[in-house]
């Protein structure tokens, strides 16, 4: 019931490829062809995924900073139900030192351990190079490391169950990274891929 639901939520080419792979799966199922029936909702699944991905495109920042989204550069892939789909947005020209940039991964069951970091104070605290905060009223994690220029460097992950925000700025100071991060409508992304 619900998939047929969703269905009616896509654009028509990706409808008519849901529909297929829906009618695929039921006819493997019917002849208990499991492992067809199971490949065909993978499929499926994995289509919705990209659509989705396409969709968390459009609520990226336009500007991140003083730097553009370059959209030549937006990207949506990868496998879902394993490493996730990735969705890859970058900020500033590709002649820039320091590009910023936010990746999404979506469905990832391989992002649980974030959360367990997250929900554990003693795990959370002990590294002196994690910082817990909060972007757009989620709990999330500002890192810091060393970049290749010996500075230091911020990324600012948000965990959303099997999913994962993470914003990038080489070179810029951590109060700023976090700043620029709660630019991010995270709470539309959550609603969207979850």
């Amino acid at each position: 019931m619900i998939i047929v639901m969703l269905a009616g939520c896509l654009p028509v080419r990706a409808q008519e490829d849901f529909e297929k792979r829906l009618t695929e799966a039921k006819t493997a199922f019917a002849a208990q062809k499991l492992d067809e029936a199971r490949f065909a909702m993978q499929q499926m699944m994995q289509e919705l995924d990209i659509l989705t991905g396409k969709d968390v495109l459009k609520i990226l920042p336009e500007k991140m900073d003083t730097k553009a989204a370059n959209r030549s550069k937006d990207n949506v892939a990868g496998a879902s139900g394993w490493a996730g789909v990735i969705v890859h947005r970058e900020y500033g020209m590709p002649a820039d030192t320091s590009l910023y940039t936010v990746e999404v991964i979506t469905n990832s069951p391989l992002l649980g351990m974030v959360n367990q970091i997250l929900s554990m104070p003693l795990l959370a605290g002990a590294n002196p190079d994690q910082k817990i905060i909060r972007v757009g009223g989620y709990k999330g994690i500002c890192n810091r490391s060393t970049g290749a220029s010996g500075r230091d460097e911020y990324e600012v992950q948000v965990p959303l169950q099997s999913s994962m925000i993470t914003f990038r700025a080489p070179g810029i100071p951590q109060d700023k990274v976090i700043e620029m991060a709660n630019t991010i409508k995270v709470s539309e992304i959550a609603k969207l891929i979850q």
